[in-house]
């Protein structure tokens, strides 16, 4: 009488192994790709707000008056954090408390990373970005009211 001693598995016998393995790491790898994606919102939102301080501050720079460029500052900062994606509550403030020729402008914008759409998981509060940019104003240009 011979006996056969069968190793291994039998054909299509896979065991749980792959079911408990795919279980475990399917959550895991949503929560990743989520983490990554909130922490890609994040970088843009830094950029975002970067570009619109600075736009913003440009701007207000060639203006002749205060006011005007406190108007000019605020409506280019606004216009440049419409993405509510990678930029939620935006915030413009506007310093002209040095506004004269040869004098300067501090533009500060602000605004949170939204975490919109990412349900999957609730990412941890980063707080806002604020970025706060200054531009020159011309020393030779006359402000408005003088000759």
């Amino acid at each position: 009488m011979t006996h056969h001693v069968t190793r291994g598995r039998l054909h299509g016998d896979r065991g749980s192994s792959d079911a408990l393995g795919l279980a475990l790491l399917t959550p895991a790898a949503i929560g990743l790709a989520v983490v990554i994606v909130f922490l890609g919102r994040g970088v843009d939102s830094r950029s975002t707000v970067q570009s619109a301080a600075e736009s913003a501050a440009q701007a207000a720079a060639q203006e002749r008056s205060a006011a005007a460029a406190i108007g000019a500052a605020e409506e280019v900062g606004q216009a440049m954090l419409v993405d509510p994606s990678s930029c939620s509550s935006p915030q413009v403030w506007v310093d002209v408390s040095d506004f004269r020729p040869g004098g300067q402008v501090a533009v500060t914008v602000s605004c949170s990373v939204s975490s919109d759409g990412l349900g999957v998981i609730d990412p941890p509060s980063t707080g806002a970005n604020t970025v706060t940019a200054f531009a020159s104003i011309d020393p030779l240009r006359a402000a408005e009211g003088t000759p």
